[in-house]
């Protein structure tokens, strides 16, 4: 016994100095694994990014499935990955190895093979002899540890777009390396306003020039290119068009080309094509959330036109009905799937259903407590909640203050002022000397400052719904959006 504690002793600093994922510190408090599975999974049966990218995928599978307490299974993922790196490069392989071989001794000696975990340590100790650098720089380590921080967690977004950068550097001619420093950046500027030579929108350009039939850098340049100016519309949506003509049964693309085309008003065309994605992935919470968002605009657009010509309550209904149909099916698929969770609350609540929604809301605001991710989110829908659902006013002005407080610059924490910043101006309107009204003001100017310190300039544009939802809408599509989610 003396002997085992030993050989584990000799071999845990080595095991240290690795470069793979039981060393990136990525943590499994931060992942939703049955998530992370799932999408892994798909993309090993779509056979996404050749042979090369599969290899890849398993070594991540193998981690994950260690987490999960699989080891077996996480062994015969790493040993595929291994395999097909090796069938693929041959004997330029040493490099697009070091991760597997690390993610191998891990695997081995937490499975007490203490004589496999040194002949990996040594597998890796002739490849580091053989490069004049550390690990740490070896383009190929970087670029798989860029990938694992955009696929697993968006907690570490920002380690991937520094990951990528430096990937990019060390191998500026590498098509992938490109591909994934601009996805990643196209990540941290979600739901941020933007200009048309932001880095991501640069980096797009750069990776698709250099990736010319990759139309999932197609899709995120052409949503990007929206979000940022109308006036991009037309180079947009041909961006749209070409993906969809060049990948036209890729699901990864039809759900996003959908997404997009729900955000220009084309309802029926989205949903069209999101069905026909979940006929290829039928368990994608994604899928069936934007399907859900769908018919959340088709009730929206069709309570519009109630209110013009008296139109059916019932169209209203069955929309409605519809949305939570999706939500539920999404928030059954993808556990933590915060977003979902908020917009199927505050549907139930919209349906009448209070103390269902109440019931919801309350498990989203521990979910989220507990994973500490998108908690503000939970509060913006809270307080919509409050308002239109229960018309407590009170409360609702809580939960946008909250949200505002927590996150100023989201899209919720924008949103929330703009609400804050209606119900004041309205109280104002009836008594001027309203002293709650002028301490929500006070309290928009303390958490935005200039922005909306001066009301009356702000308030010419308050009131523009329709831009807001346009403006949501198009934020909430770079949520979430990946290469290969």
């Amino acid at each position: 016994m003396a002997e085992m504690s030993s050989i584990q002793e000799s071999l845990q600093p080595k095991l240290d100095q690795l470069e793979c994922h039981f060393t990136w510190n990525i943590k499994k408090v931060d992942l939703v694994l049955t998530d992370i599975v799932n999408r892994l999974e798909e993309q090993v049966e779509m056979g996404l990014g050749g042979e090369l990218g599969v290899a890849r995928t398993h070594c991540s599978l193998g981690y994950v499935k260690f987490l999960l307490e699989h080891k077996e299974r996480a062994l015969t993922h790493l040993l595929k990955s291994e395999t097909l790196i090796k069938e693929n490069l041959g004997e330029n392989c040493d490099k697009t190895l070091i991760v597997t071989y690390g993610n191998l001794a891990w695997i081995n000696y937490h499975m007490k093979n203490y004589t496999e975990c040194e002949s990996y340590l040594m597998k890796l100790q002739k490849i580091n002899e053989t490069f004049p650098t550390e690990s740490s720089s070896v383009p190929e380590v970087l670029g798989e540890k860029g990938w694992a921080y955009l696929k697993f967690s968006r907690k570490y977004y920002d380690r991937a777009v520094e990951v990528f950068q430096k990937a990019v550097e060390l191998d500026p001619e590498n098509n992938e390396w490109n591909a994934g420093y601009a996805i990643a950046l196209f990540r941290i500027e979600s739901g941020t306003s933007c200009t048309v030579d932001s880095p991501a929108i640069k980096q797009l350009r750069l990776a698709l020039d250099d990736n010319p039939d990759n139309d999932a850098l197609r899709i995120l340049l052409g949503v990007k290119l929206l979000l940022c100016s109308k006036k991009l519309m037309n180079e947009s949506e041909k961006l749209m068009e070409t993906a969809l003509n060049g990948s036209p049964e890729d699901p990864h693309v039809i759900r996003y080309v959908g997404k997009y085309f729900r955000n220009q008003g084309s309802v029926d065309r989205s949903i069209e094509l999101l069905k026909k994605a979940l006929k290829r992935s039928p368990d994608s919470g994604f899928i069936h959330h934007q399907l859900a968002m769908c018919y959340k605009t088709k009730k929206i657009n069709l309570q519009k036109e109630k209110r013009l010509d008296g139109g059916s309550q019932t169209e209203v209904n069955n929309a409605r009905n519809q949305c939570i149909y999706y939500l539920e099916k999404a928030t059954s698929l993808k556990a933590y799937f915060i977003i979902a969770m908020c917009e199927l609350a505050l549907q139930y609540g919209e349906r009448g259903e209070m103390s269902k929604a109440d019931s919801l809301f309350h498990r989203t605001f521990k979910t989220a407590g507990e994973k500490n991710d998108s908690v503000h989110v939970v509060h913006y829908y809270y307080a919509e909640f409050q308002l239109y659902s229960f018309r407590c006013k009170d409360l609702a002005i809580k939960h946008y203050k909250e949200c505002l407080k927590m996150n100023p610059h989201s899209s919720e924490g924008e949103r929330s002022a703009k609400k804050l910043m209606n119900i004041a101006q309205r109280c104002i309107e009836v008594r001027p000397d309203d002293w709650k009204a002028n301490e929500i003001l006070g309290f928009i100017y303390q958490m935005k400052g200039e922005m909306f310190g001066h009301t009356k300039s702000y308030s010419a544009t308050s009131d523009s719904e329709e831009d807001d939802e346009y403006h949501s809408n198009l934020s909430e599509c770079l949520k979430g959006c990946t290469l290969n989610d």
